[in-house]
C-alpha cells in the first residue's frame, strides 16, 4: 500500500481535533503468503467506542489482519485507516494512541514484572517519566498482578504472562486497544476479570478490538462483531443486527401439534418439525412476523401454551455461515 492510496478513505474532523469516523477501517485488504491467500479483500469497519469481537478459528486470517493494521506486516493490496490516519504512512503519530497485545507478550525473562514494564515505559518517547511509577502501579493493579510485581518473569505462569502483556498495553491512556486472544492461558476467574476490564475501558471511551475464537466470551462483552473464515470477512456489524440476520426459529408449545403444524405450513414457514411427544412444533420464521404466525395458529384452532422466537447464538451463526464448526471453549 502506498501513502497515496489511503487518502481515498473519507475523514471528517471531530471536536477533539482527531478525525471522526471509524477507529479502524480497511478497504480491499489482501495479503498472500506464496500461493495462499491469508486475507482476502477484507473491508473492516470498527466504530469508535465499540467493543469489536473479531471472530474466527485459528488460520482464518485474524492475526494477519491485525498485524497489517499495526504496520507489523505489509499488505499486498488495499487501504488501511487507523484512528482516522492512513497506515502505515502515519505509524509514528498513530501507534502512541494504540495499545496492543499480539500473539502473546514478550518480556525479559530475568527481570521482574515491574522492571519489565519500567523498561517498556522508559523506551516510550511519549511517556512522562515523572508519572511512570504511578502508571505502572495502576496498570499492574488493573490486571491483578500487584502481588507478583517483584517476581521474575520466568517464574510467571502463562496466565500471569498474559496479564503482564495487558498491563503493558495499559501503561498509557489509549484511544484504541487491540487484543489478540487476551484470555489465552487464563483461568475462569482471570477470564471474567479481562471481560470486566474490557467493559471498563469501553465505558471510558476506548475502542477495543478483541480477536478471539471464544465465541461465548465475546458474545457477553461485544457491541459489534466480525466473523472471519478462510481469509474472508463473512459478516460484520452490531452484534444484535448480526444475530438478527441468523435463521430465527419459531417454537410453539401446544397439545394440538397437527393443527399447529398445518397452520405453519400454510403460512409459508419452512422447516416445520412436529414433536408430538414433547408437544412442540418448530419452524424457520423467515420474513414472517411472529404475531401473524401466532394469529394463524390460533385461528386454526390450536391451543397455544407457549410461543417463542429463538435466534442463534454466535456459535450457531458461525456454523450456519461457514458450514463448519470449530473448537469453541466456554
Amino acid at each position: 500500500m502506498t501513502a497515496g492510496t489511503a487518502g481515498a478513505l473519507t475523514r471528517d474532523s471531530g471536536r477533539s481535533g482527531h478525525p471522526a469516523g471509524p477507529a479502524v477501517r480497511t478497504a480491499g485488504l489482501t495479503r498472500r503468503f506464496g500461493d495462499q491467500i491469508a486475507v482476502d479483500d477484507v473491508d473492516l469497519v470498527v466504530p469508535r467506542g465499540a467493543v469489536y469481537g473479531f471472530l474466527g478459528p485459528n488460520g482464518s486470517g485474524k492475526t494477519t489482519t491485525i498485524r497489517m493494521l499495526l504496520g507489523l506486516l505489509a499488505a499486498d493490496s488495499g487501504e488501511i485507516d487507523l484512528l482516522g490516519e492512513p497506515m502505515p504512512a502515519s505509524l509514528g503519530s498513530v501507534l502512541p494512541r494504540v495499545g496492543a497485545l499480539i500473539e502473546g507478550p514478550a518480556f525479559h525473562l530475568y527481570l521482574s514484572g515491574w522492571d519489565n514494564l519500567r523498561r517498556l515505559d522508559a523506551s516510550d518517547r511519549t511517556a512522562d517519566p515523572a508519572t511512570s511509577r504511578e502508571r505502572i502501579g495502576t496498570a499492574l493493579a488493573r490486571v491483578g498482578l500487584t502481588a507478583a510485581a517483584s517476581k521474575r518473569y520466568r517464574q510467571y505462569s502463562l496466565g500471569m504472562k498474559q496479564r503482564l502483556g495487558l498491563a503493558a498495553a495499559l501503561l498509557q491512556p489509549r484511544e484504541l486497544l487491540v487484543l489478540d486472544e487476551p484470555t489465552n492461558g487464563l483461568d475462569p476467574q482471570g477470564t471474567r476479570e479481562v471481560r470486566n476490564l474490557v467493559r471498563e475501558l469501553a465505558f471510558d471511551g476506548t475502542t477495543v478490538l478483541v480477536s478471539s475464537h471464544l465465541l461465548a466470551e465475546i458474545e457477553q462483552v461485544a457491541t459489534h462483531v466480525g466473523i472471519m473464515a478462510a481469509g474472508r470477512l463473512l459478516r460484520q456489524g452490531p452484534l444484535t443486527e448480526v444475530l438478527a440476520d441468523g435463521a430465527a426459529v419459531v417454537r410453539i408449545s401446544t397439545p394440538d401439534v397437527t393443527l399447529a403444524s398445518g397452520a405453519l405450513a400454510r403460512s409459508g414457514l419452512t422447516g416445520v418439525v412436529a414433536d408430538r411427544e414433547a408437544a412442540v412444533v418448530t419452524a424457520r420464521l423467515g420474513e414472517h412476523l411472529p404475531e401473524d404466525v401466532l394469529r394463524e395458529v390460533v385461528t386454526d384452532g390450536a391451543r397455544v401454551r407457549g410461543f417463542a422466537v429463538e435466534r442463534p447464538h454466535l456459535e450457531e451463526l458461525f456454523v450456519a455461515l461457514t458450514g463448519e464448526g470449530f473448537d469453541v471453549l466456554r
